[in-house]
C-alpha cells in the first residue's frame, strides 16, 4: 500500500547517546506488550531513538510521518483496484500488528481524530486491531509494540492529546542533550573536528534561549549537525550556519539579523 510509511528491517543499529533511562524503559515496554509516547521537541533524536531500538531489539519498523490528511484508512488498509479486481491491502499498522514489528507514529497529534480511536484497543490488555472493512478482529503478534511521539511545546489547544488517551501509554519526556553530550553527537554524526563543534554546540544553546521570544521553536540537534556537516565538506562558517541555523529557524529579516548579530558574538 503506497503512502507516508516506511518498513526497516535488519539495518546496522544506528548511533544513539542515551540521556537517561530511556533505553531501559523501552526494552522493558517490550519486553512486556506496553505502548510507548515519546514527548518532546522536534530534531531532538526521537526518531532515531525508535530506530536504534528497534534495529537492538531486532524488530522490524515501520515509521508513519503523521499528518493532516492522515486517516485511519491509511494506517489499517482499504480495498484497491489491482489487475482488474478489488483486494485488500493492509496498511503500516495491521502489517506491524500481523508481524510483530513496532509501528512508530512520528507527531500523531497531526493525525485526523479517527486515527487515535482506532489505536485504543491496541493499547490496553486487549491488543487488538478491529478492521471494519474485512470483519477481522487481528490479536497482536509477539513483538508487537506502538510507539509514538508528539512535541507538547508547539501543538496548540486544538491538535493535543487527550488525556485518555495519554493515559494508556508509557511516556517519555526528551529534551535537547547536555552541551557535552550534544557536542559528542554531532561530531559523531557529522565527522567534524570536535574543537570545532563546540563553538556551534554553544550557539545552538544560545539560540535555543529566544524560544518564545522572538523565535517558536529553538535549533534542534538534527540542525546542528547539518551545520558541522556543510563545515566539514568545506563551507565557510558563516554561510553553513545561515544554511542550517539561521534561515529554517525564521521568515523574518530583521529576526534573522539578530539572529546573525549573535553568530558574530560567538564566533568572531
Amino acid at each position: 500500500m503506497d503512502g507516508p510509511f516506511d518498513r526497516q528491517e535488519g539495518v546496522q543499529t544506528p548511533f544513539y547517546l542515551a540521556q537517561g533511562s530511556e533505553c531501559d524503559i523501552f526494552a522493558a515496554a517490550h519486553a512486556n506488550a506496553l505502548p510507548l509516547l515519546l514527548k518532546g521537541p522536534t530534531g531532538c533524536g526521537k526518531t532515531r531513538f525508535v530506530t536504534h531500538m528497534a534495529a537492538r531489539l531486532g524488530r522490524p519498523l515501520y515509521t508513519v510521518a503523521c499528518h493532516d490528511d492522515l486517516s485511519a484508512a491509511d494506517l489499517i488498509g482499504r480495498y484497491l483496484l489491482k489487475g482488474g479486481e478489488t483486494v485488500w491491502v493492509d496498511g503500516p499498522l495491521t502489517r506491524a500488528v500481523r508481524e510483530g514489528a513496532i509501528c512508530y507514529l512520528d507527531e500523531v497529534v497531526e493525525a485526523r481524530k479517527d486515527v487515535t480511536v482506532v489505536l485504543h484497543p491496541l493499547t490496553d490488555d486487549r491488543r487488538i486491531l478491529p478492521i471494519d472493512r474485512t470483519g477481522e478482529e487481528l490479536e497482536a503478534a509477539p513483538g508487537f509494540m506502538l510507539v509514538a511521539s508528539y512535541n507538547p511545546g508547539y501543538q496548540n489547544i486544538l491538535k493535543t492529546l487527550k488525556p485518555s488517551t495519554r493515559q494508556r501509554f508509557l511516556s517519555i519526556e526528551f529534551g535537547f542533550p547536555a552541551p557535552e553530550e550534544e557536542q559528542r553527537i554531532v561530531a559523531q554524526e557529522s565527522g567534524l573536528d570536535p574543537a570545532r563543534v563546540k563553538a556551534l554546540v554553544r550557539l545552538a544553546g544560545k539560540l535555543r534561549s529566544l524560544r518564545g521570544q522572538d523565535l517558536e521553536e529553538g535549533v534542534s540537534t538534527r540542525l546542528v549537525v547539518y551545520a558541522a556537516t556543510l563545515i566539514r565538506q568545506g563551507m565557510p562558517v558563516e554561510r553553513a550556519i545561515r544554511a542550517a541555523m539561521v534561515e529554517p529557524l525564521t521568515d523574518d529579516e530583521d529576526i534573522k539579523r539578530g539572529l546573525l548579530d549573535l553568530v558574530t558574538a560567538v564566533f568572531g
